[in-house]
């Protein structure tokens, strides 16, 4: 068997084992493939290798059946005539550490973030704004920050924008940019991420990154699985705005690690082309430029798509391990297509890619591992080692076991409303607090930062401004550069 410095994948077609180093898997990856080809049974050996070795992983569970990993598996059939192949590999049935989320909290523990955290960059995104309205969004942000007013859930959003229609003077020299038509478009946006039953994301006690990086009691790392079969198709935007802020937060909080032999985290990121999609050219080029920064911080990013094309150049081109299941390819465009995959591989001479991207049976794939030094290795023709959980589904039943039985049990469970903006506000009903001079600090604020871009906003077109100002923010990759607030605004 492999020792544990190695990432084991599975085998090739002469049997040998196919690995990576460990150290390695902070290089990022991919895993695609056509419907039914066997991704998610490769993502489920793939989260079982990390947990083995002690690393965190956190995924998103968008079919249902993930949660198998709960579970101790039952190998029948040809599942297991492939473990018998693959004797070298010490499979042993058994179940996994795992941690159950829902943003709904009805099958799992209920995952939230605060306004405040997810700031106005991200949640511009998550509302689909328009230049105008997310400048509005920006004026009320730092009004906000100015004030001490905290936004943690949507009625305290919802409660400011109220009290800026009634205080316009709050504003200053940016209150022509909070107009009736912003303001009301931003509040007909909450109503529809209300609807959605997306307002249950955002509230405390919201999500500890601690608790998703805390090791189980054996020292396996804890598989953190967030049911996302509902929001994935009820709610995609929401689904993919958590992703970017969860990446966001890890950039920031996360300490430099250096070179080390293992990472921290494992993130994989399924149905990867919604991160993409709609998403602002600002917000993607910053999110480019986390993703090839963050494997420093020992949090590797594992995309799982249908196709490579989902995805930009650019973030394919920090991808060290590629996974490539089969593919079909039908029309004269699906060809060309496929024949980007191929030659996205290091050529091996006993393969011929191109072909062997039609013929893969499930559970087989081309792989493209690094080698010692970081450099690509030749593609390989190989079978995916079984995982050793179940494969398939919980049960009710099931599922609720796992959740009473959490160490995260009772942590989140019950939401707290503490005094926010909407109580403060409240309070001060029947007259305006006048704003406090905030102390003066080494880094620059987040009002300082949205001051200045709405000055630049206010002198010339509004969507020219907005440009301007992410290409500002761009120079600093903190929360300001997701969209989170700056300073004092964090969680407090």
């Amino acid at each position: 068997m492999p020792d544990s410095s190695q990432f084991i994948l599975g085998a090739d077609l002469a049997g040998q084992a196919v690995t990576q180093a460990m150290r390695l898997t902070n290089r990022h990856g991919l895993v695609a493939g056509a419907t039914g080809t066997g991704k998610t049974v490769t993502l489920q050996h793939m989260a079982e290798a990390f947990s083995d070795a002690g690393v965190a992983v956190f995924a998103a569970d968008v079919k249902g059946d993930l949660c198998g990993l709960g579970a101790v598996g039952n190998p029948q059939g040809k599942v297991a005539e492939r473990i018998a192949g693959m004797s070298w590999l010490g499979h042993r049935a058994h179940a996994y550490p795992v941690s159950l989320w829902d943003v709904h909290g009805q099958s799992g523990h209920p995952l939230r973030t605060t306004l405040s955290e997810m700031g106005p960059l991200l949640l511009g995104n998550l509302l689909e704004l328009t230049d105008s309205q997310q400048a509005a969004l920006y004026a009320a942000f730092k009004v906000a920050d100015r004030e001490g007013l905290l936004l943690l859930d949507i009625k305290d959003l919802k409660a400011l924008l109220a009290h800026l229609k009634d205080n316009p003077q709050l504003l200053g020299e940016d209150s022509a940019l909070m107009t009736t038509g912003s303001s009301q478009a931003l509040l007909r946006r909450l109503a529809t991420l209300e609807q959605q039953g997306a307002e249950a994301l955002f509230g405390e006690p919201a999500v500890q990154l601690e608790d998703l990086l805390r090791p189980d009691a054996d020292g396996r790392g804890r598989i953190h699985l967030l049911d996302a079969s509902r929001l994935v198709h009820e709610a995609p935007k929401v689904y993919a705005t958590f992703l970017l802020w969860l990446l966001a937060e890890l950039f920031e909080q996360l300490p430099e690690r250096g070179d080390a032999d293992k990472p921290l985290l494992a993130l994989f990121f399924d149905e990867a082309h919604l991160l993409f999609s709609g998403t602002p050219k600002a917000l993607q080029d910053r999110l480019e430029q986390v993703v090839r920064l963050i494997r420093s911080k020992g949090v590797g990013v594992y995309f799982v798509t249908q196709s490579p094309s989902d995805l930009p150049d650019d973030v394919l081109a920090q991808l060290g391990l590629r996974i490539q299941h089969g593919l079909r390819a039908f029309t004269a465009k699906e060809q060309k297509s496929l024949k980007a995959v191929a030659d996205g591989f290091r050529p091996n001479p006993d393969i011929d890619t191109l072909s062997v991207l039609t013929e893969l049976g499930i559970g087989e794939a081309l792989v493209g591992t690094l080698q010692d030094k970081g450099t690509p290795g030749m593609v390989q023709r190989v079978l995916i080692a079984p995982p050793q959980s179940r494969i398939g589904p919980l049960s009710d039943t099931e599922r609720a076991a796992l959740i009473a039985a959490s160490p995260l049990a009772g942590r989140y469970d019950k939401p707290v409303d503490r005094e926010s903006a909407y109580e403060m506000l409240n309070a001060r009903k029947g007259g305006v607090a006048q704003p406090e001079q905030a102390p003066a600090t080494a880094e620059q604020s987040f009002a300082d930062q949205a001051g200045e871009f709405l000055q630049s906003a206010a002198g010339q077109a509004i969507k020219s401004a907005v440009r301007q100002a992410a290409n500002q923010f761009g120079r600093q990759l903190v929360r300001g550069l997701m969209g989170s607030l700056l300073g004092g605004s964090k969680r407090r």
